[in-house]
């Protein structure tokens, strides 16, 4: 069954075969598909024009919606882009890329828009009708019996059930339970059937106390013209008057008459009536005619007016007087008490062909662990309308330079204790704030069951974690974080989910096959997480609505997609990489995983344009962050995982004065192809969360990082953090372009390069000091120190004199440049700790 809400003015189009999505805003469509053997299909057009008929293809040309001759669309083209030719490779991405183009073709078969793929929350989990009632859908394909089980009918199995006949169940494995509000004691049934309540914008409202009837003979009298409804109050009208000027006035009135009735006189019979009836006064019934086509088939064919049809068709549905008949919030409560009320604790109940289930439901947006330690609930999360939090801030507008600052909400206090959401709001989001980054990622706000996993064993898709607070702190937490100008990204996790049967997806409804994959795919090879089934369709609307409802639920504005090589490959990327192509489109490449990648992408970017979506991916696959259109995944940017992993060797396993210049510089740039949608961490959360060690507890020692004066260390070095991020926002330093990498020595330890108008010139040697070391430029003129990490204020040795912080250009051909600066470099070395020495100029141009 469906039924859609639209205006006859609005206009949309579906073109599944197209390989970009074209949608509008969702507040201006409604549609509700609840999948039965039913289905409905709807054409809209906004154009007065008639309907053409199609023309006949020529068998010789292309149709322009196929592979290879789509508007702007090359399968394979980044990689023609980038010269690269890999046969193998090209054929992959051709197959992958109709494969693509068909699910969208098979999800549009059973959705009535593409995108609402996307807004499965909006119709499972736990509901409020509008008609006084709750609604509760979930998909459990093996179950062979639902109920919704809670403290509001004392976990009764039978009481609140998915009853056959009323769409309880359907052929896809969806349950389909209602919940009727309790009538008061006292009070009286609607008079409608059919009335609805305005819980949250009414909410103050009661009774408005208008009389039904009136409210209808309204809407009629608004609607339709004197006389025009005539034919709505006797619905045998039209067809009399259609069979007299057919018939004429005594015409058959059985079967048997009408066959021996001579058809070919219906046409004379016809013209005699229309003769007969010339002069009559205008009528408002439609105007409508008989007229004979001459074709055995059809006989006669029944013409309307088109100028009484477009008149209908421009007819605006009196909706304001349909609004009128809701009620208030207090007309609602006065009458009934809740189905289920805000904070109750429930779950879903199935009887499966192993015995009765009882599971957490896989749309729950908010579940606790039971305090005795038994099996998990889901809450039921809605407060009243004056108690819900309100949004202040909008998402701030997403820089060309993102300063990203990763976070976990539980480890962020100071204090032995989980911190929550509200000390998050209120302690941590500050500070990041005055340190100068515009963004944030979240890890572990996903509501998981074992909090040593950090978030990554997800439990349950759609809540945020109870252990930090109410999905309200956590609105909070995202709109004060705009407020301060901080985007908000999180990092979600679809590679994998966690294995846990009683409060996670594993065994949902009892088959070992609801949402995951069978047999030994179906297992991560080392975690033992459960590996989704990316190629069914309610697991690809489970994933992709998961995404969508973050966004709108709670405004998230980018996500990063946690370790895709788990899901991408089926040896989830434990496996040797040579960086042969072949490696990337084998017998071990998951084009299910791939497709939803994609899907996830274009999907996101068409419904919320300024989404921002990052790729965590240890193999480096091959077009990441290449559009869809050109063979691409479609992502915005791709974190460089090699940095932080360099950094913590050669803090670890080198010594100082082996480092190797060319290896920082090579693994910093990393694909050149792509160094613009490259992201780098310095340090990853696996060193402090995960059993390893953070940078200060490898520089500081074990035994040193308590003291004060290492702290009073790692607040000089948050000084030059800061500052450098100033320096990035105000001299754009890194959306400037790619840095022009010009003086590489390894024998020095020096690097320097330009960007825009500013020269960097790093230091790296433990324990040698440059009093006068050449660096080459480009122009001649002034170049004035603007960042000097040997300065005092950052714990430095302050041997730069404040004189020398202005340097001129000397003629000398240096690094290739006709000019060079004679420069003073420190080593890297300290008095009390290590620090990069580091130096950058300004140029000021003679």
């Amino acid at each position: 069954m469906a039924s859609v809400v639209s205006s006859t003015k609005i206009s949309f189009s579906i073109c599944p075969s197209e390989p970009s999505l074209h949608f509008l805003s969702h507040s201006n469509f409604q549609s509700i598909n609840f999948r039965t053997k039913i289905r409905l299909t709807v054409k809209c057009t906004a154009t007065n024009q008639p309907s053409q008929q199609h023309s006949k293809k020529d068998p010789k040309k292309k149709d322009k919606n196929e592979e290879g001759d789509e508007k702007g669309v090359n399968p394979v083209g980044f990689l023609t882009r980038l010269g690269i030719t890999h046969k193998q490779f090209a054929v992959f991405l051709r197959e992958r890329h109709k494969a693509f183009k068909d699910l969208k073709e098979e999800i549009f078969k059973r959705q009535f828009m593409v995108k609402d793929i996307a807004y499965g929350f909006e119709l499972l989990g736990l509901h409020r009708h509008p008609e006084h009632r709750m609604d509760f859908m979930d998909w459990a394909p093996g179950a062979r019996y639902c109920s919704l089980v809670g403290d509001f009918n004392d976990w009764s199995p039978t009481e609140n059930s998915a009853r056959e006949g009323l769409l309880g169940h359907d052929d896809y494995g969806y349950w389909f339970v209602v919940l009727e509000d309790k009538l008061r004691e006292g009070e009286e049934p609607d008079e409608l059937y059919f009335q609805q309540y305005n819980y949250m914008e009414d909410y103050d409202k009661g009774d408005s106390g208008v009389d039904i009837e009136e409210i209808f003979q309204k809407a009629n009298d608004d609607y339709w013209e004197p006389g025009e409804d005539e034919y709505m109050k006797n619905r045998f009208k039209v067809p009399a008057k259609l069979y007299e000027q057919l018939f004429g006035p005594n015409g058959p009135q059985t079967l048997e008459e009408l066959e021996e009735t001579p058809l070919e006189d219906g046409q004379t019979r016809y013209e005699k009536w229309k003769e007969q009836h010339k002069d009559d006064p205008p009528s408002n019934l439609p105007s409508m005619h008989v007229i004979d086509q001459g074709k055995e088939y059809d006989i006669f064919n029944v013409v309307s007016d088109p100028a009484w049809l477009e008149k209908i068709r421009s007819k605006e549905p009196p909706l304001p007087y349909w609004l009128e008949i809701r009620k208030g919030r207090k007309a609602w409560l006065k009458k009934y008490s809740p189905a289920v009320p805000h904070g109750s604790k429930y779950r879903v109940y199935f009887n499966t062909p192993s015995g009765p289930l009882e599971r957490v439901p896989a749309w729950a947006t908010y579940v606790q662990p039971d305090p005795d330690g038994k099996q998990a609930y889901a809450i039921h999360w809605e407060p009243p309308p004056e108690c819900a939090y309100k949004w202040k801030y909008t998402s701030p507008k997403v820089s060309k330079s993102l300063r990203i600052y990763e976070c976990h909400v539980g480890i962020s206090g100071s204090e032995p204790k989980i911190a929550s959401f509200s000390d998050f709001t209120e302690k941590v989001l500050p500070h990041i704030k005055e340190a100068g980054y515009n963004a944030i990622q979240l890890i572990g706000v996903v509501e998981h069951k074992d909090y040593y996993t950090v978030g990554y064993r997800v439990t349950n898709f759609f809540a945020v974690s109870s252990r930090y607070g109410t999905p309200d702190d956590f609105k909070r937490l995202v709109d004060e974080a705009h407020g301060l100008g901080l985007l908000v990204f999180l990092e979600i996790v679809h590679s994998y989910a966690a294995a846990d049967e009683m409060v996670g997806l594993s065994l949902f409804d009892g088959s070992n096959d609801c949402y995951f994959q069978t047999g030994k795919r179906g297992h991560h090879k080392f975690w033992g997480t459960r590996m989704f089934k990316y190629g069914d369709q309610e697991v690809l609307q489970f994933l992709l609505s998961n995404l969508n409802w973050w966004v709108v639920e709670y405004q998230i504005d980018g996500f990063q997609f946690h370790s895709l090589s788990s899901m991408i490959y089926t040896h989830n990327g434990f496996a040797s990489f040579t960086g042969d192509l072949e490696e990337y489109c084998n017998q071990y490449v998951d084009k299910d995983a791939l497709q939803y990648l994609m899907f996830a992408n274009e999907l996101l970017h068409a419904i919320h344009p300024n989404i921002i979506t990052i790729a965590e991916d240890a193999t480096s696959y091959p077009g990441l962050c290449e559009p869809i259109s050109q063979g691409g995944l479609g992502f915005d940017y791709y974190v460089n995982l090699s940095v932080s992993e360099m950094w913590l060797s050669l803090l670890q396993t080198v010594p100082g004065h082996e480092w190797s210049m060319s290896k920082i510089v090579s693994t910093l740039m990393g694909n050149k192809h792509y160094a613009d949608k490259m992201l780098v961490y310095a340090e990853n959360h696996n060193q402090s969360i995960s059993g390893g060690q953070s940078f200060a507890e490898i520089l500081f020692g074990e035994a040193n990082k308590q003291s004060s004066g290492s702290e009073a260390v790692v607040l000089r070095g948050l000084a030059v953090l800061k500052d450098l991020m100033s320096l990035g926002e105000n001299q754009k330093a890194i959306s400037r372009g790619l840095p022009n990498v010009h003086h590489l020595d390894d024998t020095t330890m020096v690097i320097a390069y330009i960007r825009g108008p500013l020269l960097f010139v790093l230091n790296f040697h433990p324990t040698d000091s440059y009093p006068t070391y050449n660096v080459g430029v480009e122009e001649a003129g002034e170049y004035q120190i603007i960042l000097n990490t040997d300065d005092e204020k950052y714990g430095g040795e302050g041997l730069i004199d404040a004189g020398k912080y202005l340097q001129r250009t000397v003629v000398r051909r240096v690094d290739g440049c006709r000019y060079c600066l004679q420069l003073q470099l420190p080593s890297r070395s300290g008095l009390d700790d290590e620090k990069l020495s580091a130096v950058i100029l300004q140029f000021w141009p003679d």
